[in-house]
C-alpha cells in the first residue's frame, strides 16, 4: 500500500540538529533529501540502520541525497548518539512538541511516544517520490534507500 503523501509535496518542519542548527526542510529544495525516522535512538535495530547509513559510500554519493535522521528522542541523547557511532549527518530532534513532524507524515505511535520506522525520499522540488513504513520492531533494508533513489 502506498503512504498518503506519495505524490504530494512534503510537510515543512524545522527541527533542530545535534550541533544547534536549525534544519528546515523547504531550504533544502534543489537536491533530494531522504528522511528517516528512527524510534528509538538507542536502540539495537536504529544503531544498526544508523551504522548502515554512516557506512554506505554508495548512499552518500548517490545523487547528492542530503540525508536526515530524525527521532523523538531529546537533543542530548541525540547528540551521544551520533558521537558514541561517530555520526556526521544531521541527527535532528523531533522531541517538543513531542513527534509532532512524526504526526505529520502520519507515523506517529502516541501510545508509545515514538514515531514508527519509517522513511520518505523527497524530490529536489518538494515532492515525495517514495515511502516505506514499518513497524518499530522491524528493520529496514538499506538496498530499499538505494532502489528508491535511482528510481528518481
Amino acid at each position: 500500500m502506498t503512504h498518503p503523501l506519495v505524490g504530494r509535496l512534503a510537510p515543512d518542519f524545522t527541527l533542530t540538529n545535534t550541533q544547534g542548527k536549525p534544519i528546515t526542510l523547504t531550504d533544502l529544495r534543489g537536491t533530494p533529501v531522504l528522511l528517516v525516522f528512527a524510534p528509538w535512538a538507542t536502540s539495537e535495530d536504529c544503531t544498526k540502520e544508523l551504522c548502515e547509513i554512516r557506512d554506505s559510500g554508495e548512499l552518500k554519493k548517490a545523487r547528492n541525497v542530503h540525508i536526515l535522521v530524525v527521532s523523538c528522542e531529546s537533543l542530548p541523547a541525540l547528540k551521544l548518539w551520533g558521537e558514541i557511532h561517530h555520526y556526521q549527518g544531521d541527527l535532528l530532534s523531533d522531541f517538543w512538541p513531542h513527534g509532532e513532524v512524526a504526526r505529520w507524515y502520519g507515523i506517529f505511535n502516541p501510545r508509545r511516544g515514538i514515531s514508527v520506522r519509517a522513511s520518505f525520499l523527497i524530490a529536489a522540488d518538494g515532492v515525495v517520490k517514495w515511502a516505506v513504513v514499518h513497524a518499530p520492531d522491524d528493520p529496514r533494508d538499506i538496498d530499499e534507500y538505494m532502489a528508491a533513489i535511482h528510481e528518481l
